[in-house]
């Protein structure tokens, strides 16, 4: 094995999600090495739409750069869609997926059915919040757990030391505070009297919620297939303190690429490249270059503030 190699195997995976074969193949060349993708009837909150046809095409485009492809079927499922899945996840499994991101055990049951044997990353977005539970997945079938974004440093790290598979940590964007399988949006605007003909209420249309206690904090607000998604008023931002989360050996590093331009993810994929690059290359000589942070800061939308999230304070619920 090269030494290019070694450190390869050594590094954590720097994931983020794509809507694209350009998506993924711009990505990569910046430094990503795994993909979340996925088809909006079953994954949710996806970067993009690709439908399942078109599943095949992406997976070999991520794997052409040497990343891997992970097929996300994270959504709430329902008695309609559970006849589709088995057929997408056999399709998914011959074009030759790395793993499946899911949260309902629905997904489990229609991998039997199939006969699919994939890699499986637990998702359920706030409850994966101890290793007592983590493990209970591990025993399910999970190869990884995708730890809750409420966590502090200290929790994910013992996390880390007791739970029997990989962990997933979010490291850098938004997050999501509420989701409501609703069409919220278009119920407001038909209260307001108003037609939503002709309204994007999605992801492209810039629309945001304000407390009336806290109006300097705008919460984006978007409508899609899967309902209507409420996310952060800012965005974490873990480069300075990503040898913490190297040092404990987390496998997967991820960033939330949602409501930014691909410019903006480029820019952050390219600072979490350089700086695991750089830990990597020499742990106990690595220093924080600034400049990682700073091109970052320079596409930063000056509404939101760069942020730790709660790796460092207590959650209250």
């Amino acid at each position: 094995m090269t030494s290019d190699n070694m450190e390869q195997e050594r590094a954590p995976e720097l994931l983020i999600g794509a809507g694209s074969v350009r998506d993924i193949e711009r990505l990569a060349d910046a430094g990503a090495t795994a993909f979340n993708i996925g088809d909006q009837r079953f994954g949710m909150r996806l970067a993009g739409h690709i439908p399942e046809e078109q599943i095949a095409e992406a997976i070999q485009a991520a794997h052409s750069k040497r990343a891997k492809a992970y097929i996300v079927c994270n959504g709430i499922l329902h008695n309609e869609l559970l006849p589709a899945l088995p057929g997408y996840l056999g399709r998914i499994a011959d074009a030759g997926a790395d793993a499946v991101v899911f949260g309902d055990p629905a997904v489990l049951i229609a991998m039997r059915q199939a006969g699919v044997k994939l890699p499986l990353h637990w998702n359920a977005e706030m409850t994966s919040t101890n290793y007592v539970t983590a493990n209970y997945w591990v025993s399910k079938g999970a190869t990884r757990i995708f730890l809750a974004r409420e966590l502090n440093m200290d929790e994910v790290l013992e996390i880390k030391r007791h739970v029997k598979a990989e962990v997933q940590v979010q490291v850098h964007g938004m997050t999501n505070i509420y989701h409501s399988k609703r069409t919220l949006l278009t119920n407001y605007w038909e209260h307001l009297g108003q037609s939503t003909e002709g309204e994007r209420l999605d992801s492209e249309r810039k629309l945001f919620l304000i407390e009336e206690e806290r109006k300097e904090e705008k919460h984006p607000i978007y409508e899609d297939a899967n309902g209507t998604h409420v996310m952060s008023a800012d965005d974490i931002c873990m480069l300075e303190s990503l040898h913490e989360l190297m040092e404990a050996g987390v496998d997967s590093l991820r960033i939330e690429g949602l409501l930014k331009s691909m410019e903006y993810n480029e820019t952050v994929v390219r600072s979490y490249r350089q700086a695991i690059d750089a830990y990597v290359a020499d742990p106990e000589g690595y220093t924080f270059d600034e400049a990682w942070l700073e091109s970052i800061r320079e596409r930063q939308d000056p509404d939101r503030e760069l942020s730790f999230g709660f790796f460092y304070k207590e959650q209250v619920y």
